[in-house]
C-alpha cells in the first residue's frame, strides 16, 4: 500500500516504543507510538487487541481457541494503527491477551474464587468487584453459553505478576501520554476503541447498531466531541448508539477528567463491519472501516484543539 507524505513522515519519526512484560513470554505487555510534533490532539487505544498468549496460558484454558476469540477485540489492532498513520494520532496498543488480565478493569476487581488460596484477609470487597461477579473481571473466569474458561485456579503470585507487568504500566503509559498531548494542545481526547459482536435489532424492521459510543453517560467527554461524532456517523449515514449496551469502562473512569482537559470515548466497532463471516480474520471491508474512523479522527481532532484554544490550559510552546 502507498503512504501519504503525512504516514510516510510519521512512520519514519514515531518510533516504537515497548513497555511492560507479558508473564511467561519475552513479549511486551504493550507498544506507544506517540509523533514527536503531536500533530493531532488525539490518542487511540486499542487495550483488548493482544494476542501475545503464553504457553502456560493455552495450557490452562478449556478450550483456547473459543475462548480468546470471543474475548478479544479481533484485529482491532490494525484498524487502529492503519488510522494512526492516516491521521497522526498517537497509538497505545495492547499484546498481552484479555484472557490473561483485561486492562478495561480495576485492578481489584477480582474475583477471589479464582485464586487458589482465596481472598486475603486485608482485601475488602469494594464497588469495583461488580464486574468480575458476573464473569468478567479482572481476570475473566467464563463465558456465556460456554461456562468457566479456565482449568483450575491460579496463585495470587501469578496475578501479582500480570497486574505488575501489564496492568500498571500500561495504565501508566497512558496517563503520560495523554498528559504530554493536553500540554502540547491544551485538551486531548482519547479514543478507547473496541470491537462487538454483531448486536441484534431492539425492533422488528430496526437496523442494529454498528458503532456504539460511550462516554460514561456525558462524564467522560465534552458533549460537543459526543455530538460532533453522531453528526459526522450520521452523514456517513450509519446506525449508531449512545451508551447502551456499551458506556466505556474503567479506562475512561481512571484517565478522562474533562476539567482539566482530558476526554475520553469509547467506540465499538460491529465485528460484522471488517472480519469474515466466522468472525476471526480481516475482510475486504476493513479498509472501508479505516476510512469512516480515520475521518471521524480528524473531526474530533479538530474539535478538540478548540476546546484547548478556549479552555484554561496553555499550549507548552507557547
Amino acid at each position: 500500500m502507498t503512504r501519504t507524505p503525512l504516514e510516510a513522515r510519521i512512520d519514519q519519526e514515531c518510533p516504537v516504543q515497548s513497555g511492560g512484560t507479558i508473564p511467561g513470554t519475552s513479549e511486551p505487555a504493550f507498544s506507544l507510538r506517540q509523533p514527536s510534533d503531536c500533530p493531532i490532539p488525539v490518542m487511540i487505544a486499542a487495550p483488548h487487541a493482544g494476542r501475545a498468549y503464553s504457553p502456560a496460558l493455552l495450557r490452562a484454558m478449556r478450550d483456547p481457541e473459543y475462548s480468546a476469540i470471543r474475548l478479544e477485540d479481533r484485529h482491532v489492532d490494525r484498524i487502529a494503527l492503519e488510522i494512526a498513520r492516516q491521521t497522526g494520532a498517537g497509538l497505545l496498543v495492547a499484546h498481552a491477551p484479555r484472557a490473561m488480565i483485561d486492562l478495561n478493569r480495576a485492578s481489584d476487581d477480582v474475583d477471589w474464587e479464582m485464586i487458589r488460596g482465596g481472598q486475603p484477609a486485608n482485601e475488602k470487597r469494594t464497588l469495583a468487584n461488580r464486574r468480575s461477579r458476573t464473569g468478567l473481571g479482572l481476570v475473566p473466569r467464563r463465558l456465556a453459553r460456554h461456562g468457566e474458561i479456565w482449568k483450575e485456579q491460579i496463585s495470587r503470585e501469578e496475578l501479582d505478576a500480570r497486574i505488575e507487568g501489564v496492568h500498571r504500566p500500561y495504565h501508566q503509559a497512558l496517563a503520560k501520554a495523554l498528559e504530554t498531548v493536553r500540554d502540547r494542545w491544551g485538551a486531548v481526547l482519547l479514543i478507547d476503541l473496541h470491537s462487538m459482536p454483531p448486536l441484534r435489532p431492539r425492533h422488528e424492521g430496526d437496523r442494529p447498531p454498528e458503532i456504539v459510543i460511550g462516554d460514561r453517560f456525558g462524564a467522560s467527554s465534552d458533549g460537543l466531541l459526543v455530538a460532533g461524532a453522531f453528526a459526522y456517523l450520521a452523514r456517513q449515514e450509519k446506525a449508531v448508539a449512545h451508551n447502551r449496551p456499551y458506556a466505556g469502562g474503567y479506562v475512561l473512569d481512571r484517565h478522562a477528567a474533562p476539567a482539566r482537559g482530558i476526554h475520553a470515548m469509547q467506540i465499538e466497532l460491529c465485528r460484522s463491519a471488517y472480519l469474515d463471516r466466522r468472525l476471526q480474520e480481516p475482510s475486504a471491508r476493513m479498509a472501508g472501516v479505516v476510512r469512516l474512523v480515520a475521518g471521524l479522527v480528524r473531526e474530533l481532532g479538530d474539535t478538540t484543539a478548540a476546546l484547548g484554544r478556549t479552555g484554561s490550559f496553555s499550549i507548552a510552546a507557547e
